[in-house]
């Protein structure tokens, strides 16, 4: 049998995709291949994955009408990791249409098509760290409320949790929603505080730092991430539950401040940052953290790579990928 990844051209589609062929899995790939940021990457790593037997990939548009339907209907296909999603939460505030398609149109394509084919053993889809919005309660708890969003792909991966639960609730579509905090490492995107800020630094630019500096995230290196996301589809919720559907955290259960991870990046290309401090943007907020108690007790998650080492790896495929 196989998995259907959506966005398996993305930064942890690709990589959950890779783990899923090396463990012996079938893997269909469904990806649009968006400009969002430069296609060459997401091309790059599609020829990654076309070097397994075991993989195909479908150039398609989850928010297009019957393009998922079309492709879930090879019956092979018993289980469905979808991470395709117009991500950046600061993008959202200029192109809110694109959010609504692709996050929210996108999403219901995917869940209805399941439904109507049936036989999918388990659905599980990426939701974010983002609902938490403006949460001030540390660190964040699933069963903490998400009705606080401070920007509209918050909102977006908010509404793709309760359309989950609907639809498990209505049809017993087995579903997992995860939220991913502040995912980094090789392969990463080129709109995310790391690659941006070691191209800058390499090339002896300022660096955008906002709240003055004053931020912490939840740093979670990209191979914490895929584990956490192979052990939930691992881990299908019970199908006598009145809705067989679980949100989880998958974090590092570590805040840490982003002048420290800045730092680490410095020793790592050995150059100084410039910093060009400025206000905390719209839709951002000053502070994440994982509480990872269900995840670790249900799913067994249990992240090992800290940033002291995850940041050096990014920052060594950064120079290989470029040739630097």
């Amino acid at each position: 049998m196989s998995v259907l990844v959506t966005g398996a051209a993305g930064f942890i589609g690709f990589s959950v995709a890779q783990a899923l062929l090396a463990r012996g899995e079938s893997v269909v790939g469904f990806d649009n291949f968006d400009p969002y940021y430069d296609v060459a990457l997401k091309e790059a790593r599609a020829a990654e994955l076309a070097k397994h037997a075991g993989f195909r990939m479908v150039r398609a548009d989850i928010a297009s009408d019957g393009a998922f339907a079309a492709v879930l209907a090879d019956k092979s296909i018993d289980r469905v990791v979808h991470l395709a999603a117009q991500a950046g939460v600061r993008y959202s505030i200029t192109n809110p249409d694109v959010y609504i398609r692709t996050n929210i149109v996108g999403h219901f394509n995917v869940v209805e098509a399941c439904r109507r084919r049936g036989g999918i053993k388990h659905l599980v889809y990426a939701s974010s760290s983002s609902v938490y919005g403006g949460n001030t309660k540390l660190p964040f708890d699933v069963a903490d409320k998400i009705d606080r969003p401070v920007s509209l792909y918050a909102a977006t991966k908010a509404a793709n949790e309760l359309v989950g639960h609907c639809y498990s609730h209505l049809y017993g579509l087995p579903a997992t929603g995860l939220r991913f905090f502040t995912v980094y490492g090789p392969w990463g995107r080129p709109d995310m505080a790391l690659w941006i800020f070691t191209k800058a630094i390499l090339a002896g630019q300022p660096i955008p730092v906002f709240n003055n500096g004053q931020m912490r995230r939840d740093f979670t290196y990209i191979d914490d991430i895929v584990a956490g996301v192979i052990a939930a589809l691992d881990h299908v919720p019970a199908a006598g539950a009145s809705a067989p559907h679980r949100v989880y955290n998958l974090g590092n259960h570590k805040s840490e401040p982003l002048l420290r991870f800045v730092e680490l990046i410095e020793r790592a290309t050995n150059h100084k940052a410039i910093l060009d401090l400025q206000p905390l943007q719209a839709g951002d907020v000053p502070e994440s953290f994982a509480d990872i108690e269900a995840s670790t007790c249900d799913l067994g998650f249990a992240p090992r790579t800290s940033i002291d080492v995850g940041v050096p790896n990014f920052v060594s495929w950064f120079r290989r990928y470029h040739g630097i």
